[in-house]
């Protein structure tokens, strides 16, 4: 469960490849398993992950927060200062800053040119609304194949997505 993915295809709105999304799935339904033993680990222990969105309360915010947090790493809130306006020195400075204080940061309700600007300057995984409905890695809920309530097999995919990029 270990494996970094290098497609970004989890990171953004890309389609993503067949092979990637048996890797999610075979992890998540790992997870699934784990969590109904009671045996869910900290596997993201010691892990930062920023949240930029205006309201942290939002569902996608709160899934995504959760995913994070059921794996042992902490959740920050950041509001984003950025917009489509913003310099590319701005966009730059912010990006490397968020790099050296995070493992990755989930941006939601923000522009996809600009989140893929702080993908590229960051160093570390950003990702694209990860935790949305729209999000394709959304699909693979459907996927996961068991009775599970649907809010547990968004998180169980979720969690299969942080771990792959960051673990």
């Amino acid at each position: 469960m270990h494996t970094t993915l290098s497609h970004h295809g989890l990171l953004a709105f890309d389609p993503i490849a067949p092979r990637d999304v048996a890797f999610v799935l075979d992890n998540a339904r790992a997870l699934q398993i784990a969590a109904q033993a009671g045996g869910a680990q900290a596997l993201l222990r010691g892990r930062k992950f920023g949240l930029m969105c205006e309201v942290d309360s939002a569902s996608d915010a709160a899934l995504f927060r959760r995913a994070a947090v059921e794996l042992g790493a902490h959740v920050a809130h950041i509001r984003p200062s950025l917009t489509e306006l913003s310099t590319p020195l701005e966009v730059q400075h912010t990006a490397r800053m968020l790099g050296r204080l995070y493992d990755a940061v989930e941006c939601q309700g923000m522009a996809a040119d600009l989140v893929h600007q702080l993908g590229i300057d960051a160093g570390v995984p950003v990702y694209d609304a990860v935790a949305s409905q729209r999000h394709p890695t959304a699909k693979l809920d459907g996927m996961l194949g068991s009775d599970s309530p649907a809010p547990d097999k968004r998180r169980f995919v979720l969690q299969a997505v942080l771990l792959s990029t960051v673990a």
